[in-house]
C-alpha cells in the first residue's frame, strides 16, 4: 500500500515492539527436560519430530528436516547433508548433528539408544516417515508423543503468557485502526489489506479474515465476492504473531446503526461469552467451559448441540504457538484447568442471515481466568 493510500488510522501507528523479552535459551532447555520426566512416566525412550512449531518450542528452530530427543544423552540433529552447517547454527540448546545423504532411516535408527524403549513420533510428522522407520526398525514399537509434547505445551511459562499478552496487544491496536477505515462498497480485501498494512506499522505481520453480511454466517468466512453496505454485519477474525507466539481475536461490528435483531443476537452472544469465562475456573473441567456458554445459547432458544440456528462449533481451543492446539473447550474433555494454560473464548451465534463470534483469549493465572484481550461491551463498542 502506497504512503499516499495509506488511511490516516494506519499512518499515525507507531511499532510496538519495544520491551518484548523473547524465549531464553534456559527455559528452552528446561523444557527438553520436562519432555524427559513425561518420557519417562510414559516409558518412552525417544521422540522424534520434524520441522514445525515442536521443533521451535524445545529447540528456537523451526526448519531444520528432524530432531531426536532421547530419554538421557544429548539431543540428536538428523538432517541432510546440505543442512549440517545450518543445523550447527541455528539451535540455541546445541545438540549433535547426525548428516546424511540417502540413508535417513538408517541414520535415524543409529541415533536411537541402544535400549531405546518406545519410540514416539510428534503429531505433524508424517505417514511417510513412519512407515519408513518402522521399516528400518522392525518390531519397534511406536507410540504418539502427544503425551509428551502436549503435556509441555500446554501448560505456559510467564514468558510465553507476556508474549501472548503482547501479540493480543498488537492486534486489538491493527483491528481499531483497520475499523476506522470502513466505507460503503469497500471489499473485504480492502478491509484486510488495511489491518494488514496496521500491523506492518505497528512492527509485526498478522492475518486477518474478513466477512460481511451474510456471509459472517460461515465460521470461516466465505469465498462469495462482496462490498460493504449500510446495516452488514462485520466479522474480523485472526491475529499475529510475536516470537512465535499467537494471538486470536474476533470482533462483530455493524456497519452504521445496528438493527434490533443484530442488537438481540449480538447480547446473547456477548452473554454465553461471559458465561463461559465464568466457568473457567481452576480444576474445573474443560467441558463445563462449553456447558456454561452453549447452555445460554440454548436457554435462548436455539440449538441444541451444534444444530443451527445456534453453536456450530466448540466454544473454544488452546492457543500458543499454534492458534489451535491442545487442549480443548469441548464436550467430553474432562481435562481439569491448571495455570498456564491458554484458551479462546469464541461461542459464535449463527441464524442463517448472519452469525456473530466474539472472541477474546484467555489464560488461567494462579487465582483464575484472565482476559488477554478486554471482551467488547457492545455492539457498537469493539474495544473496551
Amino acid at each position: 500500500m502506497a504512503l499516499a493510500q495509506t488511511p490516516d488510522a494506519i499512518r499515525a501507528l507507531k511499532p510496538m515492539t519495544a520491551g518484548v523479552q523473547p524465549i531464553a535459551a534456559d527455559e528452552r532447555r528446561a523444557r527438553i527436560e520436562k519432555a524427559r520426566r513425561l518420557m519417562a512416566a510414559q516409558k518412552i525412550g525417544a521422540v522424534y519430530m520434524e520441522r514445525g512449531s515442536t521443533m521451535f518450542y524445545f529447540t528456537g528452530a523451526r526448519e531444520l528436516s528432524g530432531l531426536l530427543i532421547p530419554a538421557q544423552g544429548e539431543i540428536v540433529w538428523i538432517v541432510p547433508a546440505t543442512e549440517e552447517k545450518r543445523a550447527h547454527d541455528a539451535s540455541v540448546v546445541g545438540g549433535k548433528v547426525l548428516p546424511y545423504s540417502d540413508a535417513r532411516f538408517a541414520t535415524i535408527k543409529s541415533a536411537l539408544p541402544s535400549s531405546s524403549g518406545r519410540i514416539a513420533l510428534e503429531e505433524q510428522v508424517p505417514f511417510g516417515t513412519f512407515e519408513g522407520l518402522r521399516k528400518e526398525i522392525p518390531g519397534a514399537e511406536f507410540v504418539s508423543a502427544t503425551p509428551v509434547t502436549a503435556g509441555c505445551r500446554v501448560i505456559k511459562s510467564k514468558t510465553e503468557i507476556a508474549l501472548m499478552q503482547h501479540a493480543a496487544d498488537v492486534t486489538i491496536e491493527a483491528y481499531r485502526a483497520g475499523l476506522a477505515t470502513l466505507r460503503e462498497g469497500m471489499t473485504p480485501r480492502e478491509l484486510s489489506g488495511n489491518i494488514g498494512a496496521a500491523y506492518t506499522a505497528l512492527g509485526y505481520r498478522g492475518e486477518v479474515s474478513v466477512s460481511f453480511g451474510k456471509n459472517t454466517a460461515f465460521p470461516h468466512g466465505s469465498t462469495v465476492p462482496q462490498t460493504l453496505h449500510e446495516g452488514d454485519m462485520i466479522l474480523l477474525d485472526d491475529g499475529c504473531s510475536v516470537d512465535g507466539y499467537q494471538s486470536d481475536i474476533t470482533r462483530a461490528v455493524v456497519f452504521g446503526q445496528p438493527s434490533a435483531r443484530q442488537k438481540q443476537i449480538w447480547d446473547i452472544e456477548k452473554k454465553a461469552q461471559s458465561a463461559g469465562f465464568a466457568a473457567a475456573r481452576l480444576g474445573a473441567a474443560c467441558e463445563s467451559v462449553d456447558a456454561a456458554a452453549r447452555k445460554v445459547i440454548t436457554d435462548a432458544g436455539f440449538g441444541p448441540g451444534y444444530k443451527l440456528p445456534g453453536l456450530p462449533h466448540r466454544t473454544g481451543h488452546g492457543l500458543g504457538l499454534d492458534v489451535h492446539e491442545w487442549t480443548y473447550l469441548v464436550k467430553g474433555n474432562k481435562t481439569p484447568l491448571e495455570p498456564g494454560m491458554c484458551f479462546s473464548d469464541e461461542p459464535m451465534l449463527v441464524v442463517g442471515e448472519f452469525g456473530v463470534r466474539l472472541e477474546d483469549c484467555f489464560y488461567m493465572a494462579e487465582d483464575g481466568a484472565r482476559f488477554f484481550s478486554k471482551p467488547s461491551p457492545a455492539i457498537d463498542q469493539p474495544f473496551a
